[in-house]
């Protein structure tokens, strides 16, 4: 947080002056009231008015230093909580696939509405008054040292008094912050499986049961928040509770100065600012916590937990120009062996085709190809370089995946296909041709520059997937890996994508049960998962045995 804060010097320059602002008013405000109140000790109905009139001024003047010093701080704050969410969303966008998985998508949406909500309520409020509180502090303790430095000793050992007590309190509120954040993940969750659900629940009729189970969750929620505002509330009456002990024990030690002739003006202005230091002390203290305890949330929002871990030992670009070596593979999935001591080989330029039973290992098998899991026994080498200590960007740049369900974004065909990268009309166009959408193209009235609706409403199955693999030509990825891209199509659809597919230039290692009569014979090999093991075919060979 403090790099961000950092970010723009001369701007949180000024954001701290304008926080200060309206410290000059407040002190101003004390000498005004002090001087009203001394007003009475000289009896001068002239000097009452005179006070009076430079007390409204300053009132006045208070309130013009307060919109200046908002306005002052309003772009600051914008242009870093836009920060905040921009670092927020990258760190989901460049987290690995294993990383990513690891939570639920509605985890995500919570860390960038409810989280981020905490630092800008908690971080931002407690920075303007730690500020503000701050500078009274200093100022007063200063006016009241040049005027009784002995008071000011005493108004400043209370403070480290206060400071230590606070301290106590930290750890406990860092806690709690983080609790309320887990439980607001968990709610988000919660919420998100009953609406993605709620058609399944009203057809079992079990609406009651997930609704105790949402209840559940708020409860939770709501338990604790308030065990939250209870403990930091709890932590100002204490401070409250000793600053009116150290406010009586200052009226004791003025009273004794007042009768040594200390006129009632300069009596009334000591009070006043040692009340200034006791209480801005006080109102700092818990802030420092709950300041400390957003910049908790920040950092779990912000920085990767295992950032060190995963790019240790990844120097390596990818570079595929001749093949993928697979060497005594092995992987379980918990207890469960899936691969043991696998060795095959994936050409440049070759179409495979993963075969097996369900639950087999396909799916598994890709994403060990793909560095989605790293947990293995064995070899995985690109042209030699084993596959651990290949960069994840680099790989990624030169992967593409086609899955059973394509995600469409509620933007033009062209954004859909480019993914918002900056690729130019000719190429995004080239990539649409080349995926086999002339036609669908050619029916809409602003070609590629036609809106989709919701996750591409208004396209078929087979356009849908057509765009997938858009994006995977347009991204020019040298390995493509295809997972039931066509399960949910019907005969025909199935068979124009799957055709497509087999017309790419890009190496492609495809998961299918599907069988296309003519057309899915044109794959090269066929890797067949049995019994853990993969045994290469080719594909020739392959659908000549299963004929007969």
């Amino acid at each position: 947080m403090k790099e961000l804060l950092l970010k723009r010097k001369s701007k949180f320059v000024l954001y701290i002056f304008a926080c200060l602002l309206p410290v000059v008013n407040q002190s101003m405000l004390n000498l005004a009231t002090a001087l009203l109140i001394g007003s009475i000790q000289l009896q001068s109905m002239e000097y009452f008015t005179k006070v009076s009139i430079i007390t409204i001024g300053i009132i006045i003047m208070g309130s013009v230093f307060h919109i200046i010093s908002r306005f002052m701080r309003i772009s600051f704050m914008r242009d870093t909580l836009l920060d905040i969410r921009i670092l927020a969303f990258d760190k989901i966008l460049n987290s690995s696939y294993k990383e990513f998985s690891k939570k639920s998508k509605d985890t995500y949406i919570s860390n960038l509405i409810n989280d981020i909500n905490i630092v800008e309520r908690d971080f931002f409020l407690a920075l303007i008054n730690i500020i503000y509180n701050s500078g009274v502090y200093i100022v007063s303790l200063g006016i009241i040292a040049f005027l009784d430095i002995k008071f000011a000793i005493m108004a400043f050992a209370f403070s480290i008094v206060l400071f230590i007590i606070s301290k106590s309190f930290e750890r406990k509120t860092v806690h709690l912050q983080e609790k309320v954040s887990e439980e607001n993940e968990k709610f988000a969750v919660s919420m998100s499986n009953t609406f993605n659900g709620l058609e399944i629940l009203k057809l079992n009729d079990i609406e009651d049961k997930f609704l105790g189970k949402s209840l559940a969750s708020i409860i939770g929620l709501e338990r604790e928040k308030l065990n939250y505002n209870i403990y930091t509330d709890a932590q100002r009456r204490i401070m409250e509770f000793l600053g009116f002990g150290f406010l009586i024990a200052s009226l004791v030690y003025l009273s004794s100065l007042f009768s040594k002739g200390m006129t009632l003006t300069k009596a009334t202005f000591i009070v006043q600012l040692s009340n200034a230091c006791v209480w801005n002390i006080i109102a700092v203290m818990p802030r420092v916590n709950q300041l400390k305890s957003s910049v908790k949330i920040f950092d779990k929002i912000t920085k990767s937990e295992n950032e060190e871990i995963i790019d240790s030992g990844k120097e390596k670009e990818f570079i595929f120009e001749n093949e993928v070596e697979v060497s005594n593979l092995s992987f379980n999935y918990g207890e469960k062996e899936i691969l043991k001591d696998v060795t095959f080989k994936i050409l440049k330029g070759k179409k495979y085709l993963l075969k097996g039973a369900s639950g087999s290992g396909k799916s598994t098998l890709i994403k060990l190809l793909s560095m989605i899991y790293d947990d293995y026994l064995g070899d995985i080498k690109v042209d030699g370089i084993n596959l651990k200590q290949i960069k994840e960007d680099s790989l990624n740049d030169n992967v593409a995946f086609i899955y059973q369900d394509v995600f469409l974004f509620e933007d033009t065909i062209f954004n859909n296909i480019a993914l918002y990268k900056d690729y130019n009309e000719k190429q995004v166009l080239n990539a649409a041709r080349d995926a086999g959408l002339n036609s669908l193209l050619e029916k809409k009235e602003n070609g590629i520059h036609e809106m989709l609706f919701e996750n591409g409403k208004n396209l078929s199955g087979g356009e849908r997937q057509r765009i997938s693999i858009a994006r995977a030509v347009i991204k020019e990825s040298k390995l493509l890996f295809i997972d039931e891209a066509t399960s949910s199509l019907d005969e025909e659809l199935g068979r124009k994508v799957e055709e497509t597919i087999l017309g790419l230039e890009n190496t492609v290692v495809a998961v299918s049960h599907r069988h296309y009569e003519g057309i899915t014979e044109k794959y090269d090999y066929v890797l067949e998962i049995r019994n853990s093991q993969v045994i290469q075919y080719e594909a020739g060979e392959y659908f000549m045995e299963v004929a007969v």
